[in-house]
């Protein structure tokens, strides 16, 4: 069983994307099962007028449509990052995590919790993804051949109780797609990655943006991390793959050996 992250540079025309994505896919390893997990906005990365032009219904339209026809194409679990999805009754989107099995059925979908309203120095400077977005409000588990993943978002990474909720249902394998700054991710990037894999004893899959699109540079560095937080395989810059296998016997001997998750006694109080 392995695990792909897809590192590309994404632009504001979800056909250059469609193009990019179909030729790295194309690239794939032979053995399966397999899951690929494409980066954070792999649709279209841009400004609000590009999420309006390519946001989709749920489970509905061409986009999820060609998600849906190369897993099943490939025989894959395919995993996108996000993508725009309607929300009715508002002029906000949801930044939606998709997820397809080797049939090409959308088998589960997370909307990103977190929004990132920050201030970076960089070039872009000031982040508002609320001006587009709303955040979501449910949590998303989904079992697989390679184990119960769990699901979340770029900036959901710096939110460990999220992680350590996932944990708590049973979660295996963390995804992470990502569009991480320049700056940010150099910064926290792999640090934050191998925190949630130790701290939650899990594989962690983080597939990462690169490159520049307008005013937005992106880290890339798209990662696969084991259970013990070591790095199995990472793409520090350009387009490409990163595959490693799932050792569910390391998995369970790790939680066997440092019990953590029954040792954490979160139900103490403070003194007063």
């Amino acid at each position: 069983m392995e695990l792909v992250a897809l590192q590309m540079t994404a632009t504001d025309h979800w056909p250059t994307n469609q193009a990019t994505i179909g030729r790295l896919l194309a690239q794939l390893p032979s053995q399966r099962p397999l899951l690929v997990l494409l980066p954070e906005n792999a649709v279209v990365f841009g400004c609000r007028d590009a999420v309006l032009n390519n946001a989709e219904t749920l489970n509905e339209g061409p986009i999820q449509a060609q998600f849906s026809q190369w897993a099943q194409e490939y025989g894959i679990w395919l995993v996108v990052g996000s993508m725009p999805t309607r929300i009715a009754n508002s002029e906000r989107f949801y930044a939606s995590c998709l997820v397809y099995n080797e049939q090409g059925l959308q088998v589960s979908h997370y909307h990103k919790l977190h929004l990132f309203d920050v201030e970076v120095a960089d070039a872009q400077g000031s982040y508002r993804e609320s001006d587009t977005f709303a955040p979501g409000d449910e949590l998303s588990l989904i079992d697989s051949p390679f184990g119960r993943l769990g699901l979340s978002i770029c900036y959901d990474l710096r939110f460990p109780q999220l992680y350590s909720a996932l944990r708590e249902g049973g979660a295996e394998i963390l995804l992470v797609p990502a569009a991480f700054t320049r700056v940010t991710g150099q910064a926290h990037w792999l640090p934050l990655l191998q925190a949630r894999a130790i701290e939650n004893q899990c594989y962690v899959v983080a597939a990462g943006l690169y490159g520049e699109t307008g005013a937005r540079q992106t880290w890339g560095h798209s990662v696969i991390i084991d259970p013990w937080g070591e790095i199995k395989a990472c793409l520090p810059t350009g387009e490409g793959l990163v595959f490693s296998p799932v050792d569910s016997t390391q998995l369970a001997a790790i939680r066997r050996q440092m019990p953590v998750a029954q040792h954490a006694r979160l139900s103490a109080v403070w003194r007063k």
